[in-house]
């Protein structure tokens, strides 16, 4: 797939101008962005195109020396699962985050 990258943002539009795929990652502070907001249009949800968006946005975060927090849901499972990321995660900020966000 073949990503649009912004600023603070990862998506792939359809033809009609909607997203397909979209990921959005705000400064939280800092060095550090929260991943609070993942997409996947229900065409195709249950192939592991999230889980792809994902570590595209891990990886783009990874070149531009980014550390994480998430508030989205699937961004907070996803980051216990893949512990190649626990580097990135900035643990010590989680407290002041809601519990289902812990990582």
């Amino acid at each position: 797939m073949l990503y649009t990258y912004e600023k603070h943002e990862l998506f792939v539009l359809k033809e009609d101008g909607n997203y397909l795929v979209h990921a959005t990652f705000p400064l939280y502070q800092d060095g550090v962005v929260n991943i609070d907001h993942t997409f996947v249009d229900p065409s195709l949800r249950g192939q592991g195109v999230a889980s792809e968006m994902m570590h595209a946005v891990m990886t783009y975060l990874k070149e531009k020396k980014m550390n994480v927090v998430a508030t989205c849901p699937y961004a907070v499972v996803w980051l216990k699962k893949h512990k190649a990321y626990n580097d990135m995660v900035r643990l010590d900020l989680m407290e002041h985050l809601g519990e289902e966000c812990k990582i």
